[in-house]
């Protein structure tokens, strides 16, 4: 009896030892198979999302997007170019988004347009219109007492951020609600958008003031989200005289050198520009007048042509009816070659007239086509 149990015992024992290695065998198997198949997964995840985030450069852009509003509509408008001289709007001229559907005060004005570094698109626009009372919105000329707080008073900007320039997500950023030192705010006027390198923060600059008090340029930093102003308006640039309002800033990276161009209402209100090595501090003051018009002119807006050692300056001629756009040339921002106005010159509209505070950004051909493709 002894014996059959050892002979029992010693066979069980050895057939689980056979059955436990067996198992462990095509566990490690098994193990070794999920461990590919998960490395593999990451690596395909991996290259989707490097192909998703890629951020295209300058060698990949073959269109320019162009935005603006026009007085009448106080909508958004966006063109595309292919070559940078002829721009032809979308949506056959008419609004892409109705300023009613998107602004506190049912108009929106100065749209501005940034690729960010991480290849979205930021949208910055005044929340004003300057013909509500017309329209039906309020019963009062401004929101406000014009006295008080001055010609189109307003408390708000819309910003909005996309990535295909189609989806859009929205705020409406009352600054006059940020902090009590803001509660008697005049005016936010004119936002654009610009990424501080140093402090890897997206910055907001704007035209601000105080009741029906000086215009001047200051800026903010906000989150990456765009919908949350997360520093108080700093002065960005102080003119010289302090009785001169400076508004419109447009700032651009040229070679280290950051390049303020603003409109100034020295006298005839103008194109000036200065000059800093830092984003938000230090501008130098240039008297001189940068725009070739006798009349009022504002909103300057610097843009590159794509693949050439060019620069566009481009701003709003308000003091002419119709009202058009003016541009000059340059290579070194120092002397500036004037090429008229829009179908004046070489600068071409197909489909579109009476274009207000204009901004341009460079597009991929896909971009191009699909936002083509999207309003037909």
């Amino acid at each position: 009896m002894k014996v059959s149990f050892f002979i029992l015992y010693n066979f069980m024992f050895k057939n689980k030892l056979v059955y436990l290695q067996h198992n462990f065998v095509e566990n490690k198997k098994l193990r070794m198979k999920k461990l590919l198949a998960l490395v593999l997964l990451s690596i395909i995840f991996s290259a989707l999302q490097a192909k998703k985030t890629y951020i295209p450069k300058e060698k990949d852009m073959k269109a320019y997007l162009m935005v603006f509003h026009k007085d009448a509509t106080h909508g958004l408008y966006m063109a595309i170019s292919r070559d940078g001289y002829t721009f032809t709007a979308l949506n056959n001229g008419n609004p892409v988004i109705s300023g009613d559907t998107i602004a506190l005060q049912k108009g929106i004005r100065d749209p501005h347009i940034f690729r960010g570094p991480d290849g979205a698109f930021y949208l910055s626009m005044t929340d004003l219109n300057i013909y509500a009372k017309k329209a039906g919105y309020r019963t009062t000329d401004w929101e406000r007492d014009g006295k008080a707080f001055g010609w189109g008073n307003n408390r708000a900007l819309v910003l909005m951020k996309s990535f295909d320039l189609i989806h859009w997500s929205r705020a409406n950023i009352r600054f006059d609600e940020l902090d009590p030192s803001l509660a008697d705010i005049g005016c936010v006027w004119a936002p654009e958008t610009a990424y501080d390198d140093k402090t890897g923060q997206l910055m907001l600059y704007y035209t601000i003031r105080h009741g029906n008090g000086l215009d001047m340029l200051c800026y903010s930093y906000v989150n990456n989200d765009y919908n949350k102003i997360e520093t108080l308006p700093k002065v960005l640039f102080t003119y010289p005289k302090s009785s001169i309002s400076a508004i419109d800033g447009d700032i651009t990276n040229i070679y280290g050198k950051y390049h303020l161009f603003y409109c100034s209402h020295d006298g005839t209100a103008g194109i000036k520009q200065a000059v800093s090595d830092s984003i938000n501090t230090g501008y130098k003051y240039d008297d001189s007048y940068y725009d070739m018009e006798k009349g009022g002119c504002e909103a300057p807006n610097v843009w590159k042509r794509i693949g050439e050692n060019k620069w566009i300056l481009m701003y709003d001629i308000y003091s002419i009816k119709p009202n058009n756009f003016g541009f000059l040339e340059t290579s070194d921002f120092v002397h500036f070659k004037n090429l008229g106005r829009f179908d004046e010159g070489i600068m071409k509209r197909t489909n579109f007239t009476e274009q207000k505070h204009g901004a341009v950004v460079w597009i991929t051909s896909k971009e191009a086509k699909r936002l083509e493709k999207y309003w037909k």
